[in-house]
């Protein structure tokens, strides 16, 4: 006899063919907190398995008031700051049951609302929002309004970013790593810095620059504003912004990208001007993205535990209590000096 299609199949059919209840069967393929054992499990999945049995969706969301289902929502998935804590977030929910899907805002902060709503009508269990909140963002309020009413629903909203919404929010310790990275590059003897700062209205990226800022002050040495130049946090972003400090007549010695992608891009436009990093500009920049194991010279940068961000974060969505006051989990960087610094003498 020919196997029946995918969704003809009723979770009836499937425990009949396994030889147990429908409670049984059920527990067995809904993610259910009551034990099933190893040998029952089995004999359900292959009878599902044989049978094509696919379970509807909506039918457990209305049963659970919600679905298995947890979404991502990143500001940019070409970027592999994002891939890295995506990887994370779905190397932890392996073994949990749970279906992850991703969504990008291609850096339109409006987007993360609509993603938000479609996730309430999904009856989703969970949004995790990854990327920094912007100063002055014009959707901040709609945005608030629409994590209230996914919460109020029984869903869960956890951030990725400064501790700007009312969720759980794992920090990135930007600020410090920058501060540190700063210490390391005056203790190997730059003095001269100029900074490619990403764009102002961002608060990660402002965060990086205020702390490289204070790093420098605390070694009695100030960063002029005139070597600060903003630009798009990308690798073209970058290589725009480099060839604009490049063309100020100064005597820079070593310049902070706020982010590897840029920095990437920087070591570009020197190679155009027939510049060597490090031997006539240091470069450093921050993340330690995967992708640096390819870049010559190996860069200077502080490294994030992207794929533990990510971990961390779907932790706070499976151990969210009720209605407590939100939780924070701090991530610290580490400095890690490669080729494209020296020690200048």
């Amino acid at each position: 006899m020919a196997e029946q299609q995918r969704g003809s199949v009723t979770l009836m059919e499937v425990a009949a063919r396994a030889g147990v209840s429908l409670a049984t069967a059920s527990r067995a393929l809904n993610g259910s907190t009551r034990k099933v054992g190893d040998d029952l499990r089995e004999r359900v999945l292959a009878a599902a398995r044989s049978l094509n049995y696919a379970p509807n969706a909506q039918a457990q969301a209305m049963a659970r008031g919600q679905t298995n289902v947890v979404g991502l929502v990143v500001q940019d998935i070409a970027d592999p700051y994002f891939s890295s804590i995506a990887a994370g977030v779905m190397g932890a929910a392996e073994g949990h049951q749970v279906l992850v899907t991703l969504g990008s805002t291609l850096r339109r902060s409006e987007r993360e609302v609509d993603y938000l709503v479609a996730a309430r009508g999904q009856r989703s269990r969970a949004v995790i929002l990854a990327g920094s909140r912007i100063d002055g963002d014009e959707c901040a309020q709609a945005l608030r309004r629409e994590v209230e009413i996914f919460e109020n629903a029984g869903g869960t909203v956890v951030a990725i970013s400064q501790k700007q919404l009312p969720v759980d929010t794992v920090v990135i310790e930007n600020r410090l790593g920058a501060r540190d990275l700063a210490g390391e590059l005056v203790a190997l003897g730059y003095r001269r810095f100029g900074v490619l700062a990403g764009p102002d209205p961002m608060l990660t990226a402002r965060d990086r620059v205020h702390g490289f800022r204070d790093g420098l002050g605390r070694h009695g040495l100030d960063l002029d504003p005139a070597y600060v130049v903003p630009g798009a946090f990308t690798r073209d972003g970058g290589y725009e912004a480099m060839q604009t400090l490049l063309a100020r007549e100064s005597e820079l010695d070593c310049v902070f990208a706020v982010n590897d992608v840029m920095a990437v891009g920087a070591m570009a436009a020197c190679r155009e001007r027939g510049l060597s990093v490090p031997g006539d500009l240091g470069l450093a920049g921050f993340d330690d993205i995967s992708t640096l194991r390819d870049v010559y010279p190996a860069l200077t940068t502080v490294r994030l535990p992207l794929e533990k961000v990510g971990a961390t974060a779907f932790d706070l969505v499976l151990s969210a209590p009720e209605r407590t006051k939100p939780r924070t989990r701090r991530i610290k960087g580490e400095v890690v000096l490669r080729q494209s610094t020296r020690r200048v003498t």
